[in-house]
């Protein structure tokens, strides 16, 4: 039986608070972020990593690190990727950085192909041109290294890439299964397992898997994501105790895990409830709805992944649990 995957995105933050118990939890963790400055790869974004790196490989020498390049708002890659000569230049840059931190490999989070909607340069041509960057990953990475990359979990990511050909090149490839239902004044689940009646029916970890699989994403290199953060809501009618309410705000980014425990679970006139059809969580008090994953709905989505023989969970981003609650279902979950 495969080992599944339980990979954590970390930020310089986040690596500084990495424990043992947590690296040995791990299989993978995913360095946030490498950035595109002139069409090559700057490592300005994590300045401490050699010595970061350093300390982690000490915690767990078996866990495989990975270079994480792009993120929300991060751009560069529609203008570089156009040409051959800019992918190649792009490429060197990559395998120099790779070779000169000891990285097991690269993960690519164009957020997103053809699309402008975080403020970046793109173009129509994002389409193709993703794929032959991910064909340049892989010769700069070489056979022995991961290439992976972090896929918007919507059908506009598998409508505007070549997801057959780029699971092809791709070690594994992961599903951002979260920030689903955010962007609109009614209060809906952000991250969960399922869609719940009367809501965004697409907006859920068990449609992005079908239809990835169905543009040509083999099961068994899907991984999921968990979020350790929330999303919320403020002005809601006070009705249904919130869920599928109207809200005078849309759903900004919200509170960590480790400070839903401090401050908002059980206290401070925030009520939890399970939503056992969506398999997922959500505080309310009347006038505020907080969307998140728990120990709950990330032990559902670990059934789920095993069920179904996909590769792993992932998560986004280490330091928002420090009590590391959540790395330990998810690592329970897929023993």
């Amino acid at each position: 039986m495969m080992r599944r995957m339980v990979l954590g995105y970390a930020t310089g933050k986040g690596l500084d608070q990495m424990t043992r118990e947590d690296a040995l939890r791990l299989t993978h963790v995913n360095v946030a972020f490498g950035v595109i400055e002139n069409g090559l790869l700057s490592m300005r974004c994590v300045p401490k990593l050699k010595e970061q790196l350093s300390r982690v490989r000490g915690l767990n020498p078996n866990l495989k690190i990975v270079l994480s390049i792009g993120g929300w708002t991060a751009g560069g890659f529609s203008i570089m990727s156009r040409t051959q000569e800019g992918r190649a230049a792009f490429g060197e840059s990559v395998r120099q950085v790779l070779d000169d931190y000891g990285l097991d490999g690269v993960d690519i989070d164009w957020e997103y192909p053809c699309s402008g909607q975080a403020g970046i340069d793109f173009d129509p041509s994002d389409r193709e041109n993703f794929t032959y960057l991910m064909q340049e990953m892989r010769k700069a990475a070489g056979n022995e290294r991961i290439v992976s990359i972090a896929a918007g979990g919507g059908d506009y990511f598998v409508r505007d890439t070549e997801m057959d050909k780029v699971a092809a090149i791709c070690n594994y490839v992961q599903i951002m299964t979260y920030d689903l239902n955010c962007f609109t004044h009614t209060t809906r689940h952000h991250t969960s397992l399922y869609a719940l009646a009367g809501s965004y029916p697409q907006g859920n970890a068990d449609y992005c898997t079908r239809i990835f699989h169905q543009a040509g994403v083999p099961l068994e290199k899907i991984v999921l994501g968990a979020a350790f953060y929330s999303r919320k809501w403020t002005g809601v009618k006070n009705e249904k105790n919130g869920l599928l309410q109207d809200a005078e705000s849309i759903g900004g980014y919200g509170p960590g895990y480790g400070e839903l425990l401090e401050q908002y679970i059980g206290k401070n006139g925030f009520v939890r409830y399970w939503d056992d059809v969506a398999k997922a969580p959500y505080l309310f008090d009347g006038n505020t709805f907080i969307t998140f994953d728990d120990a709950q709905s990330i032990a559902e989505k670990c059934a789920y992944i095993k069920e179904k023989g996909l590769l792993g969970l992932m998560y986004w981003e280490h330091s928002c649990d420090p009590s590391g609650e959540l790395l330990k279902a998810i690592a329970e979950g897929l023993e």
